[in-house]
């Protein structure tokens, strides 16, 4: 019969097709193809090239080799959780600037400049430790948050930190939040800040490996087995982190309890570990360190070697000061061990090389008259 035959056209009876025998041979080879495809698939999940980042291992932190605390299963899941939620932006998403100070800000004035014109893409929050500040500029009255006394080097200045995060988390157009001291300053104007730290996933906390007596000779085995020595990282404590990250800060307690109890100063064997140093650097290296950039948007100068940064006076302010600070388009990282290992690498924001900085500190309140002088001239981009 013919294959246009197939169906009678009276009762539209369909013909069975005789039925192909597959010989054993071919089924062998079948079998080995779809072997050989299902290895490579796993394997390409497993180890891709250095050039793809599976979407679905972003967010999942490396596995160690032994089984999980119950307390370290829950937090992951939460982590994971807070990591894979898509982020809402809209017209109105805002950067939240959480000012961490002992009383009143002295650069009121700088930063109101800073914020003239940009009504409703900010919000302001305050949290003053040991006196009600005193505002000069109206944009900042109203802005205080309730406040517990912190004392630098210990655990309170994580706890300022997470109390400003909860306060700022509850606008839900905040979609990036930004730490600063009383002795901050902008670099740039606030479209250039915007733009920074909206246009990119990254959140920018400084982390690095540092073997020294002020790195990982601070470590406590007590922490074990949830941190390890290989796993303790060390940063600066002026952050910037989008919401997501924020989130996890604030759900943090297996890991904050870990620093509060195994990372404060005198501890044994004469080592002083200040968790505002370790604390983030540590977390987000375990958890998320495809996530943030490594460095800090805050310029510090720690070039004299001493245990403060460089601090400037009224003298010291000169446009090319500025300007140098806000040209600085490398990170660099010093060991405090005896070898002193720099390690120098590029700032890059979605691939491509930018200014380091956004802020700088510390400076000292009789530098606001020239810092409101210079400021449209250094922040002119």
């Amino acid at each position: 019969m013919k294959l246009h035959q197939v169906w009678q056209l009276g009762d539209m009876k369909a013909v069975s097709l005789p039925r192909l025998r597959t010989s054993p041979k071919r089924h062998a080879w079948i079998l080995v193809i779809a072997a050989f495809v299902a290895i490579v698939l796993v394997w390409a999940y497993l180890y891709p090239p250095p050039r793809y980042t599976s979407p679905i291992r972003d967010w999942l932190p490396a596995e160690p080799a032994r089984e999980l605390t119950d307390e370290e299963r829950a937090s992951r899941v939460v982590f994971r959780q807070i990591l894979t939620t898509p982020t809402v932006r809209s017209k109105s998403s805002k950067i939240a600037f959480m000012f961490l100070t002992p009383g009143t800000l002295p650069f009121e004035r700088l930063w109101e400049k800073f914020f003239e014109g940009h009504e409703g893409r900010y919000t302001i929050y305050v949290h003053a430790s040991r006196e009600k500040p005193e505002h000069v500029s109206p944009i900042f009255v109203g802005r205080d948050i309730h406040s517990e006394k912190v004392t630098w080097g210990t655990i309170s200045m994580v706890d300022a930190e997470r109390r400003l995060l909860a306060n700022a988390l509850q606008d839900i157009d905040n979609q990036h939040f930004v730490l600063l001291s009383d002795s901050c300053v902008p670099l740039h104007n606030f479209e250039y800040v915007y733009d920074y730290l909206m246009g990119t996933n990254l959140s920018f906390i400084d982390c690095f490996y540092d073997p020294g007596p002020h790195g990982n000779f601070r470590y406590s085995q007590n922490m074990l087995p949830e941190v390890t020595e290989a796993d303790f990282r060390k940063g600066s404590q002026w952050f910037s982190v989008k919401r997501q990250h924020a989130l996890m800060i604030i759900a943090d307690s297996l890991y904050y309890t870990k620093f509060k109890l195994h990372c404060r100063p005198g501890m044994e064997d004469g080592r002083n570990c200040y968790a505002d140093e370790h604390y983030l650097p540590t977390v987000f290296h375990m958890m998320d360190p495809d996530g943030i950039a490594n460095w800090s948007v805050t310029h510090v100068d720690w070039s004299e070697g001493k245990w403060h940064p460089k601090a400037y006076r009224a003298n010291d302010i000169t446009l090319e000061l500025l300007k140098s600070i806000t040209s600085i388009d490398m990170s660099y990282h010093v060991t405090s061990d005896s070898k002193k290992v720099v390690t120098e690498n590029p700032c890059l924001w979605n691939g491509a090389k930018r200014p380091c900085y956004l802020f700088a500190r510390k400076f000292y309140p009789e530098s606001i008259n020239n810092l409101m002088t210079l400021f449209s001239n250094y922040t002119h981009i």
